[in-house]
């Protein structure tokens, strides 16, 4: 990994941290704060929000500005926001502060898969969006849990402490390492209308959709996944965080693997991907019912569907090169979306009397779709792949490695 990529993964890092954080702290913030349960649980609604419509505004807003100062004031944002959290003795001003850091989140990815799509050479932009994306599952598998961990033994304001600090150190490393301008130059900043109409694209409406659809799919058993690994396989209660420990690095190593094999052919990885998910997810219908049989799907279930997030985003960065600025945002937006739903619809699903070892079809439903979006892109990309140069789809790489005028 260059130095340039390691600094935007310890980042990403930081910033995932920060986001998943609150969940292994809210009984303490809670007390703290003299606000019940479901109050504080706002902290992460709110944040969710805030990554879903502040980010694409503040695109539409800094389109013109150049990336690399753009990165480096949306990370003294962030350390300035947890620092801001780490002082709150009140629960409102916390959930400001959080709103803050959440709206720079959506900016700060889309920006970061950006640059590291330039630091690279043709033919390496999906490896390059991995290693950002990574810094989102490292955090989910590490940096999370050990945040919650200095928070119990330090005081909730410790672990926000710990992310300014962490958020510091990463901002230097950009500063120092990250060119301050790519080998191909910063392209011309793209007008509003512009922006917009790239995301009307098929490359990108399929690709958000998707992401959409896969993230769907996981997170109406994943939500539930302590209940169906205890009431229903049967699992030791003790050893579920060991399962969910291994589900992370399953999902760390998917990520990579689809990095690598997205700069390949990303539309056929996507269709190989979402066909084994159905598989998997068929599979788990009766492995449910057997420990072994179901923490190994269960391993899988994060090892292959994380797969899909390096190819399809490359896909929407690919497709929007020349404008990439909202459409990268909205990446962020088309997760956050696919994560709630998912939740909701699974809990519709149990309040409507479904078992819970029965959400695994629904799953399957949003990836069979999710399989015939992924073939509709592969067949759209190898009839553009037809008619282009040296194979590839017109201005894939090319747009992406344009000098400005």
């Amino acid at each position: 990994m260059s130095l340039p990529l390691t600094g935007l993964f310890l980042a990403a890092f930081a910033v995932g941290t920060t986001e998943l954080i609150i969940a292994g702290l809210l009984p303490a913030l809670a007390a703290d704060l003299a606000v019940d349960i479901p109050t504080a649980g706002l902290l992460i609604t709110g944040y969710a929000i805030g990554v879903a419509i502040g980010g694409p505004i503040l695109a539409l807003a800094t389109g013109s500005l150049p990336r690399r100062p753009l990165l480096l004031a949306l990370m003294v944002v962030f350390v300035a926001g947890n620092m801001l959290c780490a002082l709150s003795t009140d629960y409102w001003l916390l959930l400001g502060a959080r709103l803050v850091i959440a709206c720079s989140h959506g900016l700060f990815f889309g920006v970061a898969m950006i640059i590291a799509t330039r630091l690279v050479p043709p033919g390496r932009q999906a490896m390059a969006v991995s290693i950002v994306v990574a810094g989102i599952t490292v955090a989910n598998v590490l940096g999370a849990p050990a945040g919650a961990a200095i928070g119990y033994r330090f005081g909730w304001q410790m672990a926000f402490w710990a992310i300014s600090a962490l958020g510091i150190v990463a901002t230097i490393v950009i500063a120092l390492v990250i060119p301050r301008s790519p080998p191909e130059g910063d392209p011309r900043p793209a007008s509003i209308r512009t922006e917009i109409r790239v995301l009307g694209r098929p490359a990108v409406l399929l690709s958000y959709a998707m992401i959409i659809l896969g993230m769907t799919a996981f997170f109406v058993p994943f939500t539930f996944i302590v209940p169906i690994l205890t009431g229903v396989t049967g699992i030791a209660t003790e050893t579920v965080p060991w399962l969910l420990f291994a589900s992370g690095v399953g999902g760390v190593f998917g990520n990579l693997i689809g990095g690598r094999l997205g700069d390949w052919k990303p539309a056929l990885v996507l269709v190989v991907v979402f066909g084994l998910d159905v598989v998997l997810y068929l599979a788990s219908l009766v492995a449910v019912y057997d420990p072994l049989a179901m923490s190994i799907v269960f391993f899988l279930w994060a090892l292959v569907g994380f797969s899909f997030t390096a190819p399809v985003q490359t896909r929407i960065l690919t497709a929007a090169a020349e404008a990439p600025n909202l459409a990268s945002t909205l990446i962020s937006t088309a997760f956050n979306i696919g994560i709630a739903a998912g939740a909701w619809l699974g809990g519709m699903a149990l309040t409507a009397g479904w078992g819970y070892a029965e959400l695994p079809w629904m799953s399957v439903g949003f990836l069979a779709v999710a399989l015939v979006v992924a073939i509709v892109a592969w067949i759209l990309d190898a009839r553009a792949g037809a008619t282009a140069t040296g194979g590839q789809p017109a201005g894939r790489s090319a747009a992406l490695h344009t000098r400005a005028d």
